[in-house]
């Protein structure tokens, strides 16, 4: 049952309604993370999940690709996490610890950001409870610093952090600094350049194919292409256009199973909502490739 959207209701995704038997029911579940702490440039990444949330009911459960209601599967939104911790280490022990009973209880979740360190102690969670697991990483920055700016947490070292639980795969790479191209080739990832990776036509098949049966997938939102996600804290030029975004999501999610995923630096433009609107689409598209292909 899809309800009106109106201030009276709490926000959930696709303003799908929301029961403690919808949530045993559901195969999906959105976790909203607005956790921001280091962000360095542009702030604002605390806003995107409410901002994701109030797009989605914009969204149309009807999906012309997959041919279905994808909301049928059951979707189920979380509370936003509660996070008022001094240190950034008693956050991510929380959000580990979210992250670990979700992937316990079997549903794929997608969790809304948020700054992008925040994706370190969900994958810590995940791999808990899925040994092996590996990690497609769309972004335009390779977030392979040890620390930045004396922080190991920050957002410029997510990946860093990342690949202590887990193996990666980085997509549409397009800034990085020299000590991080340095330290690439003895580190446990495989690294996609956006100024180049086109130039193979099988790009797509031989990342996914790197990757492992389970699967993390996180997806920073400038990752893609500013011309249509212009709203992020550190936008960079090129990145991956819708279809290619979708193309390669819907790739991975056929041929690997994957158990969780995250979508975060998405920061809001006051007046401007196609961004956020894409987002929306975006995870709901995901949850659609996830459980509703075509026969």
């Amino acid at each position: 049952m899809k309800l009106p959207y109106h201030a009276g209701l709490p926000f959930t995704f696709c303003s799908l309604e929301q029961t403690p038997e919808s949530f045993a029911r559901a195969k999906a579940v959105v976790l909203p993370v607005p956790f921001e702490r280091t962000t360095s440039f542009v702030a604002g990444t605390k806003t995107g999940p409410r901002e994701i949330i109030a797009a989605s009911t914009q969204v149309e459960l009807y999906d012309e690709e997959l041919g279905c209601e994808i909301c049928d599967v059951g979707i189920h939104t979380l509370p936003p996490m509660e996070l008022p911790y001094a240190r950034t280490e008693e956050a991510f022990d929380e959000i580990r610890r979210t992250a670990a009973w979700l992937a316990g209880t079997g549903k794929f979740f997608v969790a809304l950001g948020g700054e992008h360190a925040l994706t370190a102690p969900l994958v810590a969670g995940v791999a808990e409870r899925h040994p092996g697991l590996s990690v497609l990483h769309i972004d335009a920055h390779a977030d392979l610093r040890d620390s930045y700016m004396g922080d190991p947490y920050s957002h410029a070292s997510a990946m860093r952090r990342v690949l202590e639980h887990a193996p990666a795969v980085q997509i549409a790479i397009r800034n990085l600094s020299l000590p991080e191209a340095q330290a690439i080739p003895s580190l446990n990832t495989t690294v996609f350049y956006d100024w180049n990776m086109r130039d193979d036509p099988d790009w797509m098949e031989k990342a996914v194919d790197r990757l492992g049966p389970n699967v993390y997938l996180t997806i920073d939102c400038d990752g893609i292409d500013p011309a249509i996600m212009p709203a992020v804290g550190t936008p960079e030029p090129g990145g991956l256009s819708w279809r290619e975004l979708t193309t390669l999501v819907r790739m991975v999610m056929t041929r690997r199973t994957v158990v969780a995923a995250d979508v975060v630096e998405l920061c809001p433009l006051p007046g401007l909502v196609a961004p956020n609107f894409l987002a929306a689409r975006l995870i709901y598209k995901m949850i659609g490739y996830r459980f509703c292909q075509r026969p």
